[in-house]
């Protein structure tokens, strides 16, 4: 059997392996008010921060018509494929998912939807090991296992370096943005069970990453590591702070796409991993 990946474009993967596995990805939309573009096709990394710092208001994200996602599932099926195995954003974040059930139900084939409960880097991680299953030959059944497993294993943890974001979208009023930005605090937020929820406050760049580096060093052994980042100067020196706790050369780096980067903001860090069975 050969098994084809999809995913979409807030897995954050731009790597090389994505061709080599054949990896579909499926792009979201962004919205700069009345200016819709289409995630990787019409927006890239670079233009979308350089838009968003230049734009008073918050870009909005919209999940893939399930027409995109019924492309790629027959593309898969044309290309040969006995069964295609999709894996989604997060559906406590995001309508993907649906749009990706939608599509498959309107195809007679072997087609798997898999909601990671993850995003970014953490989706991605799982994409590549089902990109790399299937080139070994694993058959669809034993992908959505592996896959489902990693999903209960993975962590995900962020540090936001702004409150604008969070002001944008109306989440904290402005004079709580301004009064947090004086005093330099720093949201902590986690994946918990699929949604983005608050895991603390710092109140400094510095204590923050330090977070993030103690709460990987309290889950140790970890596997698949993972950094993600909205184009943080800083990268480089959150790297040597965690190298260690996981040892140099085994830490994938992707940069924040449009989709998570929206309401993450310019900056963010963020660290993913399996924590061991």
């Amino acid at each position: 059997m050969t098994v084809g990946i999809v995913t979409d474009s807030s897995c954050d993967l731009r790597g090389p392996e994505v061709d080599e596995l054949g990896i579909e990805i499926v792009p979201l939309n962004i919205r700069f008010g009345d200016d819709e573009l289409v995630d990787r096709e019409e927006l890239s990394v670079e233009e979308f921060y350089r838009r968003m710092a230049e734009d008073d208001r918050l870009p909005e994200t919209a999940a893939a018509a399930p027409g995109r996602f019924d492309q790629a599932f027959r593309r898969k099926l044309d290309e040969g494929c006995d069964a295609v195995v999709c894996i989604n954003l997060s559906a406590g974040v995001s309508a993907t998912m649906q749009s990706a059930r939608t599509a498959a139900a309107g195809i007679e084939a072997d087609v798997h939807i898999v909601d990671s409960r993850s995003l970014s880097a953490g989706l991605g991680t799982m994409v590549l090991e089902a990109g790399a299953m299937a080139a070994d030959g694993a058959g669809a059944e034993a992908i959505v296992d592996a896959v489902t497993g990693m999903r209960d294993r993975s962590r995900l943890y962020g540090a936001l370096d702004t409150l604008e974001n969070l002001k944008k979208g109306g989440r904290i009023g402005g004079a709580q943005a301004m009064f947090g930005s004086i005093l330099s605090i720093k949201p902590l937020i986690k994946l918990q069970d699929g949604e983005v929820a608050e895991a603390g406050r710092q109140r400094t760049r510095t204590k923050a990453l330090a977070w993030l580096r103690d709460t990987l060093r309290a889950d140790s052994p970890v596997e698949k590591v993972a950094v993600m980042h909205g184009e943080a100067p800083d990268l480089d020196l959150f790297l040597e702070m965690i190298e260690p706790v996981v040892g140099s050369g085994s830490v994938r780096v992707e940069k924040i796409g449009p989709v998570v980067g929206a309401h993450a903001g310019p900056r963010v860090m963020g660290i993913t991993y399996q924590v061991s069975a």
